[in-house]
């Protein structure tokens, strides 16, 4: 039996390798696959064919998540984005347009999975 096929890939982009690995243990004991990013750049360059989920972080240098979230959506406009800050950049509603959630750290993990699971079935369905 090919597990591939069933489990959904949910990228995770941030600047602090403690979050990207707390963040993956979740995702995988949820079933995803999971696949952490220390940098926007490193994202792009691998790729956003085969994800069914981004998790980006708001607050990172070089480009921020809203500027990941702009790029990733000119390819993939339908791809769930999560938006995830350790600051109040949330008080900026008129940036988290396009955007499937706001979590800001420290974030409910089962809040973000059910609505991880909610946008998976979203798309599913055709949105």
């Amino acid at each position: 039996m090919n597990m591939n096929k069933t489990r959904h890939v949910v990228a995770i982009v941030d600047d602090d390798p403690r979050l990207l690995e707390s963040v993956g243990d979740l995702l995988e004991s949820a079933g995803y696959l999971a696949r952490a990013f220390p940098s926007a750049a490193s994202l792009l360059g691998s790729g956003l064919a085969d994800l069914d989920v981004l998790i980006t972080d708001i607050g990172m240098p070089a480009m921020d998540g809203f500027e990941l979230r702009d790029l990733v959506k000119k390819s993939r406009p339908e791809l769930p984005v999560f938006l995830i800050t350790g600051r109040h950049e949330i008080a900026d509603q008129g940036r988290a347009q396009g955007i499937s959630g706001f979590f800001r750290k420290p974030f409910d993990a089962q809040a973000l999975l059910a609505a991880i699971a909610d946008a998976l079935n979203k798309s599913r369905n055709g949105g």
